[in-house]
């Protein structure tokens, strides 16, 4: 059997700390550590040391700061948003600038098989509607009308497609978030 060298519990000292180091308010660093805000405030007073898995990841934190960067979900750069998402984790972040055909992404996996654009971080408008189409029934499916006419759309329009079937193909668990 393995040991590691991990903390066996850290105080409510420490941990009003470490929310404070990283400039958050209880209810940000409560979502960020998958507890209520009212767990995390019983933590806070506690007399008690705290154990638990919150243990393991303020040792993480404590050694890897840089990684909350790598995590943050910044304000939208263009006006639609949506996520590349792999069953419930979100890979791939997507601004999208319709009128000025403008994109901006932002990564949350290393593994290119799960983002939006694979390697390419710097995809352009274009290749944005190759991957939307990537999301579709191809248009030249045999009775498309029909397939467009049951998601009630006029016309085949990817990003119309989208909106309805969320990009979810047979047999996949990759899909898109658009948020609204």
């Amino acid at each position: 059997m393995k040991n590691y060298n991990v903390s066996d519990a850290i105080t409510a000292d420490e941990l009003k700390g470490f929310r404070k180091k990283f400039g958050m308010t209880q209810k940000e660093f409560a979502k960020l550590l998958g507890v209520s805000k009212p767990t995390l405030e019983r933590w806070e007073t506690s007399e008690k040391k705290i154990t638990g898995p919150v243990v393991l990841l303020m040792d993480l934190l404590s050694e890897h700061e840089e990684w909350l960067e790598t995590r943050e979900i910044p304000a939208p750069k263009y006006p639609l948003r949506m996520w590349y998402m792999y069953k419930n984790k979100k890979c791939t972040l997507i601004d999208v600038d319709e009128m000025n055909e403008k994109i901006w992404v932002k990564n949350y996996v290393r593994n290119i098989m799960f983002r939006a654009f694979g390697a390419n971080s710097e995809p352009t408008y274009e290749d944005f509607g190759e991957f939307l189409k990537s999301r579709c029934f191809p248009e030249t499916r045999d009775k498309m009308k029909i397939q467009l006419e049951a998601l009630g759309i006029p016309f085949y329009d990817p990003m119309l497609i989208i909106g309805k079937t969320q990009g979810r193909m047979a047999e996949d668990d990759f899909w898109i978030l658009i948020e609204r």
